[in-house]
């Protein structure tokens, strides 16, 4: 269990991850995973359940396994990942992105033959239209991309294609999204941007787990921080009080 824990423990967590483990064929990559997203009144500025988490580590520590291994992609082996009280490990992905669970992937990974519109139109969810997101509100809440329908996704300079990925993420109309390193290979001003709009989806009451190597960006985000060690979480606190410790900075991040 990671080594510090602040507030209460009561299973109110709309994402509960319990001793979970993953494997790359031999390979033991995720070795006892444990957090939660959106535990609601934990934190006074957590309305609603919703809340930013960030997860921090070293390369090679599991983070993006982490993220994959709830969404079904690599397929958890053993431990617990409950939404919303319900045990989702094992099904298949597909399913879970239909219970509100959105994903941006580290590098973007758009489809470089498909325009901007073909991206938003491809992913659109109407089932859970109710939630408000389709492509033309995307366009509204991204002006950048509304001129840019017709290119290609592979035509877009690096932070409007984080826009896109985004975009494409909220199609899908989410309760959370898993952003995966979503700063790497952004100049500053477009980091800066990715910092308000998703300071903008917590406002539309959309949590955020995020896994982050910008310390920047993950505690101008984030109210709790989780650090991976191993496939191990082995550190939890508020984000302020991580940012303020050097000496555990210097441990874990070797910053």
């Amino acid at each position: 269990m990671p080594e510090e824990s602040n507030g209460s423990q009561a299973n109110l967590a709309d994402l509960e991850i319990d001793d979970l483990h993953a494997y790359y064929g031999d390979s033991h990559v995720l070795q006892g995973c444990n957090l939660s997203v959106g535990r609601e009144r934990r934190l006074e500025q957590a309305q609603d359940g919703q809340e930013c988490v960030a997860v921090l580590g070293r390369n090679g520590m599991g983070k993006t396994t982490l993220l994959r291994a709830i969404l079904g992609l690599t397929p958890p082996r053993d431990g617990s990942v409950l939404w919303k009280g319900k045990e989702i490990a094992g099904k298949k992905p597909f399913l879970i992105a239909s219970l509100g669970i959105g994903y941006v992937p580290q590098g973007r990974k758009l489809w470089p033959s498909l325009s901007v519109d073909e991206h938003l139109k491809l992913t659109y969810q109407k089932k859970r239209a109710h939630k408000g997101w389709s492509p033309e509100r995307v366009y509204q809440f991204f002006p950048e991309l509304a001129g840019r329908r017709k290119l290609s996704g592979a035509r877009l300079s690096g932070g409007e294609q984080q826009m896109l990925a985004i975009g494409r993420a909220l199609v899908t109309n989410p309760d959370i999204i898993l952003l995966d390193e979503p700063s790497e290979g952004l100049s500053p001003v477009a980091i800066e941007r990715v910092i308000e709009i998703c300071r903008e989806l917590l406002k539309e009451k959309i949590s955020i787990l995020l896994v982050e190597q910008n310390i920047h960006v993950a505690t101008a985000l984030a109210e709790r921080i989780y650090i991976m060690l191993s496939g191990k979480t082995v550190y939890e606190s508020e984000a302020g009080k991580f940012l303020e410790n050097l000496e555990l900075r210097q441990k874990y991040l070797g910053v």
